[in-house]
């Protein structure tokens, strides 16, 4: 039998082990990402440069207003896009996950594979039909193009984490706002909405990480009037002059500081979101 001493010892260990895997991961996952900050604020002759102290300063910031306003209109842009994209998302999964949730046929069965298998596909592969079509109806560099394909390619899984919610609303309910006169559509408003919040702020909150930093269809179907700033961020990698390290580091701390926060701010229903639907009760 092993001894208290022993037993106090392996709990240690592991216990260290579990320490030494989490230090990896956060060094993996924020390591690049405190570069990054790190050097938005490092002069740009010092960033790449070794035995020198560190001299936090602003003038990449200044370069990059003076420079780049086009960025900052790109960040104006990703809002408008970002939160147009969300609140049609939200509100298309959360009336077609009530839809799947409380009707059943053989065609809702099988639909509910077709939105998987298109959400496996690669974007580039149902991107490049719809050019022409956009192109046609005079949406190209529009606002409204990217919100509805940012929507569109996330009501699947929208729509899925939506009907895991609202499969565990009871029915009861339903049946007692029924046999009170309420209609169905006063079911999902009154009932249904409210209780499933949680599930719409998952959805919202998947939408905004990607439509945030979406990248391939903006660039498609946007040139100047919606260009966002992921757009902006590839121009001043490929600029003929050079690349300027410390105005893009600061443009990459810019765009990446409001979602970052976001996510933190946001992880209880995001982890909520991921694991939904893994267990039952």
């Amino acid at each position: 039998m092993p001894t208290d001493r022993a037993r106090s010892l392996s709990g240690l260990l592991r216990l260290l082990g579990k320490a030494v895997a989490v230090a990896l991961v956060l060094a993996w996952s924020l390591g690049p990402i405190a570069l990054i900050v790190t050097a938005a604020f490092t002069p740009e002759r010092d960033i790449f440069a070794t035995g020198v102290g560190w001299r936090p300063t602003f003038e990449n910031f200044v370069a990059l207003w003076q420079r780049w306003g086009d960025f900052f209109s790109g960040l104006a842009n990703s809002f408008i896009v970002t939160a147009g994209a969300t609140v049609l998302a939200v509100l298309a999964s959360t009336l077609a996950g009530f839809g799947y949730s409380r009707w059943h046929s053989r065609f809702l069965s099988g639909s509910v594979f077709a939105m998987i298998a298109l959400r496996l596909l690669p974007p580039i592969v149902t991107t490049l039909p719809l050019f022409p079509i956009v192109n046609a109806l005079g949406l190209n560099d529009t606002h409204a193009v990217l919100i509805i394909l940012y929507a569109a390619f996330f009501v699947s899984l929208g729509t899925m984490v939506m009907r895991t919610f609202i499969d565990q609303i009871p029915r009861e309910l339903d049946e007692a706002a029924m046999m009170d006169g309420a209609s169905q559509a006063q079911i999902f408003r009154r009932v249904v909405l409210p209780l499933s919040a949680q599930g719409m702020v998952a959805v919202a909150i998947f939408v905004i990480v990607y439509a945030w930093n979406e990248f391939l269809f903006a660039f498609i179907f946007t040139t100047k009037n919606a260009k966002t700033a992921p757009l902006v961020l590839s121009e001043m990698i490929g600029s003929l002059e050079g690349v300027e390290w410390g105005v893009l580091f600061a443009a990459t701390t810019m765009q990446l500081l409001p979602i970052l926060v976001f996510v933190v701010l946001c992880q209880r229903h995001l982890i909520e979101g991921l694991t939904a639907g893994a267990t039952k009760g």
